[in-house]
């Protein structure tokens, strides 16, 4: 009889990581992600303070997690100045950009002020804007936040969808560039 095959300890906890952020972040960049515009009411002190009723951000942190409730999820960092207010707030929707929509993802990711100033979209049954010409949207309940490492991940419950638009193809983004699908020839 021979012996029993010794099986490797498993740690109850994470080794320290072996590279830097810099090759963590690079080695991110290899997964392609849709990216979206998350749009959700701004406070009522932001508000009376004469902001803009709406705010948004672009994200590439969308994802599915259930069928059965229909369950999503996103990520902001915790050093943005929106999320208390998405933190806060009972809805958001997530809007999925089409090829042709560049000009909005860099819009809500980069302009300060009014990033909804001559945007076309129209309001949901909750009152948020669904940009026009997106691929889909998602009207959302801010079901759950959780707090991990320099993000929020929140999931939503999907009270509402819809496909929009369709035949410029979904914004991607990949390796630090943005670029769409094409179909491969098999």
């Amino acid at each position: 009889m021979g012996m029993p095959e010794a099986r490797p300890r498993i740690a109850s906890v994470a080794a320290a990581p072996d590279f830097d952020a810099m090759h963590f972040r690079h080695t991110l960049s290899q997964f392609a992600t849709g990216v979206t515009v998350i749009t959700t009411r701004a406070s009522n002190q932001s508000i009376a303070a004469g902001a803009p009723p709406f705010i948004g951000i672009t994200a590439s942190s969308f994802n599915s997690v259930s069928l059965e409730p229909p369950l999503v999820l996103w990520s902001m960092a915790t050093r943005a100045n929106s999320l208390p207010m998405f933190r806060d707030g009972t809805h958001y929707i997530i809007n999925v950009l089409s090829a042709s929509q560049l000009d909005l993802c860099q819009r809500f990711a980069t302009l300060k002020g009014d990033r909804f100033a001559g945007v076309d979209y129209r309001l949901s049954a909750t009152g948020l804007p669904i940009l026009s010409n997106a691929l889909a949207w998602f009207e959302c309940h801010n079901r759950s936040r959780y707090d991990e490492g320099d993000h929020v991940i929140f999931v939503g419950e999907v009270e509402r969808c819809g496909v929009l638009a369709g035949d410029d193809g979904p914004l991607v983004f990949q390796g630090g560039q943005f670029t769409t699908t094409a179909p491969l020839d098999l």
